[in-house]
């Protein structure tokens, strides 16, 4: 059986690849919101009483929760298994910097457990097929062979870190470009040339779903920036323009746009005139 912590919109679409694939995937609802409820009873996840459960019965567990979590997610899952004597192999496929994923490696060595590091890339397969999903790390190969379906698990060469490396670099050029667009059409809007400044920009880049989308994670987003900026900082690059975007992402999380859910906003198709009205500030 295959655990999973965080059945969240992203969480439960890596499921549900796995199961097409004729997988058995399971996770735990304990202190887990009515929204990701209805996801996995949606989708058919199995469920079990507690994450010691998990731990106890699964082979692997993966684990995609949001990215300032990660290491809490890693520390109960090394309390878990301590308890029970387990030693699932865990997969973080969170959106975490390098040195973030050898920090639950650490903590989950402790319990003598091996960590996959993992990174996804695309929408989840629920909402359209073709998400790349990276391993790195010594054991990466075994996780890569798992029978995935509108997925495609892409093996990275080098230890752990990698696969996160590779998400910090795509995502830095997806949310960032998100970020500036938002804040560019929130100030055209601001100074009523929004009709102009679309017209001028084009569909590339006044696209109201790419908004849309963003500001219904903007609140996951923040962390997302914050663990991109580390990462450029420990390559020796300034940190400053991401941890700017984090700013840029906290903002739009107060705005009435980011009370929509990512599984409800993908065929969004209002006008960007109307998609603004609810980036204002309250």
């Amino acid at each position: 059986m295959i655990g999973l912590v965080g059945a969240g919109y992203m969480g439960s679409g890596i499921a549900v690849s796995l199961m097409r694939g004729g997988h058995d995937v399971a996770t735990s609802l304990a202190g887990r919101s009515e929204r990701t409820r209805g996801l996995v009873e949606r989708y058919g996840i199995g469920v079990v009483p507690d994450l010691t459960a998990l731990v106890s019965t699964a082979e692997i567990v993966l684990v995609v929760t949001p990215p300032d979590t990660a290491i809490d997610a890693a520390q109960d899952i090394a309390t878990a298994a301590k308890a029970t004597g387990s030693r699932p192999v865990v997969v973080d496929l969170n959106a975490i910097a390098p040195s973030t994923v050898v920090r639950a490696a650490e903590i989950l060595a402790g319990a003598d457990i091996d960590l996959v590091d993992g990174s996804i890339s695309g929408a989840p397969p629920t909402t359209r097929p073709g998400a790349r999903v990276f391993l790195s790390g010594p054991r990466a190969r075994e996780i890569a062979a798992l029978h995935w379906q509108d997925v495609v698990p892409v093996v990275v060469d080098g230890p752990i870190g990698q696969a996160s490396a590779v998400k910090m670099s795509t995502a830095s050029i997806y949310k960032g470009v998100a970020a500036i667009v938002t804040q560019a059409l929130r100030a055209a809007d601001h100074y009523g040339v929004l009709d102009t400044v679309v017209a001028a920009l084009g569909p590339r880049y006044a696209d109201p779903e790419m908004v849309v989308t963003a500001a219904a994670k903007s609140d996951r987003y923040v962390g997302e920036m914050h663990e991109i900026a580390a990462a450029q900082r420990a390559a020796g690059l300034t940190p400053d323009l991401f941890e700017a975007f984090a700013a840029v992402y906290a903002d739009v999380a107060g705005t009435a746009l980011a009370a929509g859910k990512p599984e409800d906003v993908v065929d969004d198709a209002r006008p960007i005139a109307d998609v603004m009205v609810e980036l204002r500030r309250r």
